[in-house]
C-alpha cells in the first residue's frame, strides 16, 4: 500500500554503483525515491557521450541522480541501499563491469552529507576496507534517453544488481523462530499478545511510551526487529506514542482496516507480522505529516547506550540522522 507524505521534502544526492541501469532500477522500487535520472558525473569533459565515457579517458562514472523524500528517507538509508548493491571493497569493477567508470561512489551537493555518508561508512566498515568515493558533485550530465529507464523497456537487459533485494529486509534482523501461542503470551503478557496478534488497542494515556524521549531505538516486542528511532517520536497528544515514519521504508507493511465506520491504515511489522497500531495523515507538517500512532505494547525500548550489546549497534548512525 503507498503511504505518501503529507509535506514531501525534497533533497538530491548522486550514486554511482557500476553499471547505471541496474542501479537506477533497484532504486526505483525504494519508497521515498520520488525520480531518478542516470548520467554521467565527476569527469574531465562537457556533455560527454555513452561512447566516450567507455572507450575515452574521460574519467566520468555512470551516476544516477535520486531525488527523494527526506521525511520518507534519510540519506542514511539510501547509502545502505547502495551498499547492499555493490561491492564497496571492489575498485573500479563492479560485476562483470570493469574501468573508472563503473567505480562506486556518494557525490553530494551538500557539506553536510559527507559528514552523514562518512559516519556510517566507519560504523560499518570499521577496519576502512571500502573504496567508494565520498566527494562533492562536479557536474553532472545527462546521459542519452535509450539510458533513462533502460530495463523498464528493456526487462530482459543486462544488469548486475540483484534487484529483489529491493523488497526484502534492509537492517539486519535478530533471530526469530516463531513461538507457539502460549508461549508468547507468557512471554510478553496478555495485553502486548492481544493487541500484536489480534489487533487489539490499549487505551490511550497508558502505554509506558506515550511521554517517553529518551535516545533509542523502538522494536517489535514479538520478534525484536527495529521499528522505529527515538528521533522521529514527538508528541501528538492522541494518548499513543506518535512517530513521523519508521526505522527505514521497509520495516513495517501496510494493510487495509474497515473495523471502523472509517476506513483506517494498519501498521504491522515487516518480519514479526505483529499489530502496531495505525498511521494517519494529521501529523507534525515538519516532519512529513504523518502520524504513526503505536501501541506502547507492541513495543520494546532499547536505549542508545544497550544497542550494541543487545546486536543493534550498526543502527546507531541512524540514531544521529535529522528527524
Amino acid at each position: 500500500m503507498n503511504i505518501l507524505s503529507v509535506v514531501p521534502n525534497e533533497k538530491t544526492i548522486y550514486v554511482a554503483g557500476g553499471c547505471f541501469w541496474g542501479v537506477e532500477a533497484y532504486f526505483k522500487q525504494i519508497a521515498g525515491i520520488l525520480s531518478t535520472e542516470v548520467g554521467y558525473a565527476n569527469g574531465k569533459t562537457e556533455y560527454p557521450t555513452y561512447e566516450a565515457v567507455c572507450h575515452e579517458n574521460t574519467g566520468h562514472a555512470e551516476t544516477v541522480k535520486l531525488v527523494y523524500d527526506s521525511h520518507r528517507i534519510a540519506l542514511e538509508e539510501i547509502i545502505l541501499h547502495l551498499l547492499r548493491i555493490i561491492d564497496p571493497t571492489s575498485l573500479n569493477k563492479q560485476g562483470g563491469d570493469v574501468g573508472t567508470q563503473y567505480r562506486t561512489g556518494v557525490y553530494y551537493e551538500e557539506e553536510a552529507d559527507k559528514a552523514k555518508v562518512e559516519r556510517l561508512f566507519k560504523a560499518v566498515d570499521p577496519n576502512h576496507t571500502f573504496v567508494v568515493e565520498v566527494l562533492p558533485l562536479e557536474q553532472f550530465f545527462d546521459a542519452e534517453t535509450y539510458h533513462q529507464d533502460y530495463l523498464d523497456k528493456n526487462p530482459t537487459g543486462y544488469c548486475h544488481v540483484q534487484l529483489h533485494k529491493a523488497k526484502e529486509p534492509l537492517l539486519g534482523l535478530p533471530e526469530y523462530v516463531k513461538e507457539d501461542a502460549e508461549a508468547l503470551r507468557q512471554r510478553i503478557g496478555d495485553e502486548a499478545f492481544e493487541i500484536t496478534q489480534h489487533e487489539d488497542t490499549e487505551r490511550p494515556f497508558t502505554g509506558e511510551y506515550d511521554d517517553h524521549f529518551e535516545r533509542g531505538i523502538y522494536v517489535d516486542v514479538v520478534s525484536g526487529e527495529p521499528l522505529f528511532l527515538s528521533t522521529h517520536k514527538y508528541n501528538s497528544g492522541c494518548g499513543w506514542p506518535a512517530f513521523s515514519r519508521p526505522i527505514v521504508a521497509n520495516a513495517v507493511t501496510y494493510e487495509r482496516d474497515n473495523s471502523l465506520s472509517r476506513e483506517r491504515i494498519e501498521v504491522r511489522s515487516a518480519h514479526g507480522d505483529s499489530h502496531l497500531g495505525h498511521v494517519f495523515p494529521d501529523g507534525r507538517p515538519d516532519m512529513g505529516g504523518l502520524r504513526y500512532c503505536i501501541n506502547s505494547k507492541s513495543l520494546r525500548f532499547v536505549k542508545a547506550e544497550d544497542m550494541e550489546t543487545e546486536g543493534y549497534g550498526h543502527l546507531i548512525p541512524l540514531l544521529d540522522e535529522e528527524a
